[in-house]
């Protein structure tokens, strides 16, 4: 919009300039022609008394009278004359008038071919005319040094009123741009409202419908997150009583109906993970991820591995490296880098192919990575476990929460989230990479 504004101004004003300069031009023109015609008339009445006086004074026969400056040379004459009698002939010329007579017919007033202006003037008996000529060449050449006088200045003017334009066009403008950012920096973990009060009064209701709308948008969120969290809360502990109970019903029983206790067993399990999976989705919406202390992730992510590595699933498929030098400190929270290494290493073991091994590289520059044996997917299938309860061509057990939880934590953390499939440097494979950007020490 300010382009087009700057752009616009500028180009109305330019014309508006150039229109004025051309009836500038115009009006210089007739008025020049006035002048010159004025000063042609003046001196050839003027020329005629004296030239009556000179011609009675002269003695014999009449012949033409070339009239020389004295001195040096001084130039072109801007006007020349020649004085003729009732049969054309020419008694006297000026320096630089020709030889043979003008074209102009031996009448009093003005009179004009291509190349000259003329006026005549008369002896009140008609024998003797004056006629003075005007070059056209220097009627042309004033207007033309009149019109570059009036362009020049245009053509300086006009850089200069597009940077007043600019300054101007921003500073009106610069209300607009601050509310466009205000309202930019609003997303599911920022719903302050949008300050209001330094705004002009045009876009103060814009300004307040947007704040009634973030205010709605905040109560529909922390009425979410608390449905979410409290309903986690509440069914962690009848489901691991039960789960409990199912255990020791297990122990005391045998055939079919052991395996049918076996299968409530599994059910409760799944039920107890997606609740687990739930508040850790109401701890993410809740905006955990912000930190405020430089801490050491690096060392989260060890004891995150530590404690895969003493569970059941799988420990024996992790592999960890750290570059020599890679460091990973900054001001992060360590409760939500642990929730995402957590769902991610999780996602790798149970989605990843079973005979291959788990990755997880932490390299200089703040990026860790973290590969897992699979079949290529298609950006469809990317797109889709992306998204909150979106699950791949997959039988292994979760919920589709894994990704969408650590993808929102990351965001708050404001770290770069990216999964390649195939991994790097493979033709197979999955890959998730985290990019911290530069590192709080080096």
């Amino acid at each position: 919009m300010t382009r087009r504004l700057i752009l616009w101004l500028t180009g109305a004003t330019t014309a508006f300039w150039l229109i004025a300069a051309g009836l500038g031009i115009s009006v210089m023109q007739d008025e020049f022609g006035e002048f010159f015609d004025g000063s042609l008339q003046e001196t050839a009445e003027r020329l005629m008394p004296l030239v009556l006086d000179d011609l009675q004074r002269r003695e014999g026969p009449s012949s033409p009278q070339h009239l020389l400056r004295q001195g040096e040379d001084m130039g072109d004459e801007y006007l020349v004359y020649q004085v003729r009698d009732r049969q054309g002939r020419v008694l006297i010329r000026s320096h630089d008038a020709p030889v043979e007579p003008f074209e102009a017919p031996l009448k009093r007033g003005s009179w004009k071919n291509g190349d000259y202006q003329f006026y005549t003037a008369s002896a009140g008996d008609g024998t003797i005319f004056v006629q003075v000529a005007d070059a056209m060449a220097n009627r042309n050449e004033a207007i033309t040094e009149g019109g570059l006088a009036l362009f020049l200045p245009v053509l300086v003017l006009i850089p200069v009123s597009i940077g007043l334009i600019w300054l101007i066009v921003r500073r009106a403008l610069a209300p607009v741009d601050d509310l466009r950012g205000a309202i930019e920096e609003k997303d599911g973990g920022n719903l302050a409202p949008v300050p209001s009060r330094m705004l002009p009064r045009e876009l103060q209701p814009i300004a307040r419908s947007v704040n009634h709308l973030l205010t709605r948008l905040q109560a529909a969120f922390d009425a979410e997150r608390e449905f979410t969290a409290n309903s986690a809360h509440e069914l962690r502990t009848p489901i691991a009583g039960a789960l409990a109970q199912t255990q020791m019903l297990i122990a005391e029983l045998d055939g079919p109906r052991k395996r049918r206790a076996q299968q409530v067993e599994a059910s409760l399990t799944h039920l107890g993970h997606t609740a687990e999976k739930l508040l850790q989705l109401a701890r993410a919406e809740a905006g955990i991820g912000a930190g405020s202390t430089n801490v050491d992730l690096a060392r989260v992510l060890e004891l995150v591995l530590a404690d895969f590595q003493r569970g059941d699933l799988a420990p024996s498929r992790l592999r960890f490296e750290r570059q020599e030098g890679a460091r990973l400190e900054g001001s992060y929270s360590e409760d939500a880098f642990a929730i995402v290494l957590r769902n991610l290493i999780e996602n790798a073991l149970l989605h990843g192919r079973a005979e291959e091994p788990v990755d997880i590289r932490l390299e200089t520059g703040g990026v860790v990575r973290i590969v897992n044996g699979a079949a290529p997917l298609t950006p469809g299938e990317l797109a889709t476990i992306r998204k909150r309860f979106g699950r791949g061509n997959t039988g292994s057990p979760g919920s589709g929460l894994g990704l969408s939880i650590a993808e929102r934590l990351l965001q708050q953390m404001n770290v770069a989230f990216d999964i390649l499939s195939p991994a790097t440097g493979r033709k197979d494979g999955f890959e998730v990479v985290m990019r911290f950007g530069e590192l709080a020490a080096q």
